[in-house]
């Protein structure tokens, strides 16, 4: 076994984390359910979307089973909610494919939807004691210090290094102690900034270290502008119900519920009589807002509206009128889940000067 192996394992057992909820179980499904939250989310917002959902979906079967919609508002506000539509369609594959056991063997987890080289790696190591080695976000950081790999791991040619350097300092025996310990090593000491080298197992033998690059390594991302979007959201009111209206099944927010969206130029109340039959009036706009995805940043006017009337035979596909409380409790999106809460406080004031 390699020091750096051996320093890692003996570091773990005596310093890694060891009460993490997925920890205490070798099945699959808690581990690969573990893993695909905590791609990109951290781990103190993960714990308690992970024991939710598995409260409700306990086994693969009981995901399965689930509908889209349930599946997503157990995901509500975890973000990067591809993941919870491939989480789903991979228990369904597991039930038609698998007969509902999650496989063993490496390529059949690699071929689950959302499951990538790494994320099947973790699962092989953590569930049947598989030699497989990772590489996610963390490890990354870890092994481009280590090993002074330039370049930013993000691009093919680096990150096809890494990898090299991932296989070449696996152990031979104690893969779960070895796996847990590169995650909690670039988790809780190989820090993005600031890291500690002086706590690192590592340290001796790491040449960004040596060679005081440690805050110079991984390369960070190549800048570049993020691109900006605008859009308009209407919020649709009616004797304290709010309308919201599914969004298509891929994209982003791809099967949540939302409000609907207009062009900014657009007139919103010609935009609710044509699309969906509302005659309305205007009420108070909200404060434009902004979020953040990984490709570009948008920015959101909320437009309030009363809904008057309903004309006949209206067109509403895809919408639905709920109450707030049960609008909150749906597959909804950060920025809307917000624009919910204002209109509650709002409802809440004009209920109390009444």
């Amino acid at each position: 076994m390699s020091g750096f192996a051996s320093s890692l394992i003996q570091w773990q057992k005596a310093h890694g984390r060891h009460d993490l909820p997925w920890q205490d179980s070798r099945d699959p499904y808690a581990v690969w359910l573990s893993e695909i939250m905590l791609q990109q989310t951290q781990v103190s917002s993960v714990i308690p979307y992970y024991q939710r959902f598995l409260a409700s979906f306990p086994d693969i079967a009981a995901l399965a089973a689930a509908t889209q919609d349930e599946v997503l508002a157990h995901w509500s506000g975890l973000g990067y909610y591809s993941r919870a539509r491939n989480l789903h369609r991979a228990a369904q594959q597991v039930v038609e494919r698998h007969g509902g056991i999650f496989p063993r063997d490496f390529e059949q987890i690699l071929a689950l939807p959302g499951i990538g080289r790494s994320t099947a790696a973790a699962i092989s190591a953590f569930s049947f004691g598989v030699r497989r080695a990772i590489l996610d976000g963390n490890v990354k950081r870890v092994l481009a210090r280590y090993c002074a790999v330039e370049g930013h791991p993000g691009q093919k040619g680096v990150e096809a290094l890494l990898w090299q350097h991932a296989e070449a300092l696996l152990p031979q025996q104690g893969i779960e102690a070895y796996t847990q310990g590169l995650m909690d090593l670039g988790a809780t000491v190989c820090s993005r900034s600031r890291p500690r080298c002086g706590e690192c197992p590592v340290g001796r033998d790491c040449l960004a270290h040596h060679q005081g690059r440690q805050n110079e390594l991984p390369s960070p991302r190549p800048r570049k502008a993020l691109p900006e979007r605008e859009t308009a959201m209407l919020l649709l009111m009616r004797q304290g119900e709010i309308f919201l209206e599914k969004r298509p099944p891929t994209g982003i927010w791809g099967g949540m519920w939302s409000f609907p969206e207009i062009s900014p130029a657009d007139d919103p109340q010609e935009v609710s009589l044509a699309r969906f039959g509302f005659e309305t009036g205007l009420l108070e706009a909200f404060p434009a807002m902004q979020h953040t995805f990984t490709h570009f940043r948008l920015h959101i006017r909320p437009q309030r509206l009363e809904v008057q009337t309903i004309q006949p035979r209206a067109n509403q596909p895809g919408g639905v009128w709920l109450g707030l409380q049960e609008a909150l409790g749906a597959a909804i999106p950060t920025p809307v889940r917000k624009l919910l809460l204002l209109c509650g406080k709002v409802m809440r004031e004009k209920a109390g000067a009444s």
